[in-house]
């Protein structure tokens, strides 16, 4: 059963950092293409970023300069870095992972098969 756990969310004020952290147990993690989403209350879920065993990375157009995302593959954990967070980034972010994603559907939450629990993240102003 593969399971996923976020870890690292909190409450920062706009322009500091945080660092999430996802780990990826009970499969092989470099069969695994994963991806970080979030949601805000009342919306839907929105792509953020994506990452897969070829190193290949997508972000979100309003991520992009200021999050990168990143796997270790001995440690089987997928990081989200945040830089110069904004309110706007408020949101529970939650994790995602698929042996069999097509890449070119790497932004749809619903090509995923596995998920975390999610981890808030709170942005004051």
């Amino acid at each position: 059963q593969v399971q996923l756990v976020e870890s690292g969310g909190g409450l920062v004020q706009a322009g500091g950092s945080l660092r999430l952290a996802c780990e990826v147990s009970g499969g092989t993690f470099n069969r695994y293409a994963t991806a970080w989403f979030r949601q805000a209350p009342g919306k839907e879920r929105d792509f953020v970023a994506f990452a897969d065993r070829y190193r290949t990375t997508t972000y979100a157009d309003f991520v992009k300069g200021r999050f990168t995302i990143s796997r270790d593959n001995a440690k089987t954990t997928v990081y989200l870095q945040m830089n110069s967070l904004k309110p706007e980034d408020t949101a529970v972010y939650y994790c995602a992972a698929d042996a069999n994603l097509i890449v070119s559907s790497r932004r749809m939450a619903a090509q995923y098969d596995y998920w975390g629990q999610g981890t808030q993240v709170t942005v004051s102003s």
